[in-house]
């Protein structure tokens, strides 16, 4: 996709400040005549955890295209439309994507955002469309309404998820569900019925729930992310628990924190390498060097589908005959990730990477996976300004 312009970015932070997430594509002149756009990485995840189509499951050929409902937004009016995602025959199957009428929608190069609302998917032509003449309006438009919408919306579930907190506050110390320092998220995650599962979609009807307890000088946990394999040198975490693991109280271990701004025991440092668009990750042992790769695009699309909406909740804790109890004080809630900060807050060392990694007893590895933390006096430099709130 093509550089965007200053006034394209203004208006997709417009978008971002009134709650709504949208990926972008860009026709091309030999596309629009052929009725073809390519759903590239960014579209393609997006679709994904939508929940709406994934093209890593789909067959090639006609018989395979699926068809999803879709609308072309203007100022003076809507296009209904619909969505035709498939994979040809030819070549390798690339995923594809195209818009009924986009023809007379869009020009070459126009930069659109894909909407996706209630299963129908909305394309706002970001280029043509004057945002906030629209959205300010004293006029109604398509626009205008569907913007009101989302965001009312949007308010409808943090303000529903603070009427709840409030309401757990309020019934004081909770006795905790199990002895674990994860104890503090999977006490509360009960106490709002929602249940147990590894997914990494955000927790709260799209909203991701950050539990920690008060006066902990603790990371907060933001996502994880295995490394690019083919990119990398190793292949496995299993090679780098056997390269850089260390005994201890008989067990063979590797629990590890990386940062960029200086190796930590093991030898192991973070870079960025932004000609590339990587994350390395690097050893001082002269054989092995450079080991491990992430695409900075891929971290910074993992932090945004985690962290698209957040509540970082501080609890205090208590022991009483052994037992812990939680008392849930307050929140702070953020919204849309400031993406082009993630690699300087690596190099920074405020962005860190944790391996917690072992070899049990009967040789299987027990494995955390590659999990990247912000210190916890960083959370405005990652995220816009946010709203605090006492919930006692």
């Amino acid at each position: 996709m093509r550089q965007l312009t200053i006034k394209e970015i203004n208006r997709i932070k417009l978008l971002s400040e009134n709650s709504i997430e949208l990926a972008l594509i860009e026709p091309t002149e030999t596309g629009l005549v052929k009725s073809i756009m390519d759903a590239t990485g960014s579209v393609r995840n997006y679709l994904k955890t939508k929940n709406i189509h994934d093209f890593e499951t789909q067959r090639q050929g006609q018989e395979s295209k699926v068809l999803v409902s879709s609308i072309l937004l203007g100022t003076d009016g809507i296009i209904n439309s619909i969505a035709s995602l498939y994979r040809p025959n030819t070549k390798k199957g690339d995923p594809r994507i195209w818009f009924k009428g986009l023809g007379s929608y869009a020009k070459a190069n126009d930069i659109l955002g894909i909407i996706i609302f209630q299963k129908v998917l909305y394309v706002l032509n970001i280029t043509q469309i004057d945002l906030e003449t629209s959205m300010n309006s004293t006029v109604a438009n398509p626009i205008k309404e569907f913007v009101n919408e989302i965001r009312q919306i949007s308010n409808e579930v943090s303000e529903e998820l603070l009427f709840k907190l409030k309401a757990i506050a309020a019934r004081g110390f909770i006795p905790s569900l199990l002895n674990a320092d994860t104890a503090i998220g999977r006490t509360l995650e009960n106490l709002l019925g929602i249940p147990m599962n590894s997914s990494k979609t955000p927790d709260y009807k799209g909203i991701e729930l950050k539990s920690a307890r008060e006066l902990k000088n603790t990371r907060k946990g933001l996502f994880g992310k295995t490394p690019n394999w083919e990119l990398s040198k190793f292949k496995t975490r299993v090679e780098i628990l056997d390269n850089f693991g260390y005994w201890k109280n008989g067990i063979f271990r590797l629990y590890n924190t990386i940062r960029a701004t200086d190796r930590n025991a093991q030898g192991l440092i973070l870079r960025t390498d932004y000609d590339k668009d990587y994350l390395i990750e690097n050893s001082d042992k002269p054989e092995i060097g450079d080991f491990l790769v992430w695409e900075l695009a891929d971290l910074k699309s993992a932090l945004l589908t985690k962290h698209k909406e957040t509540f970082w909740i501080s609890a205090q804790s208590k022991f009483d005959n052994g037992n812990e109890y939680f008392l849930y004080k307050s929140a702070i809630h953020t919204k849309n990730p400031l993406l082009n900060q993630f690699g300087f807050l690596i190099e920074e060392g405020a962005i860190t990477l944790d391996y917690n990694i072992k070899r049990l007893p009967n040789g299987n590895v027990e494995d955390k996976g590659c999990n990247f933390k912000l210190k916890r006096n960083a959370l405005d430099l990652l995220f816009p300004p946010s709203k605090a709130y006492s919930l006692i």
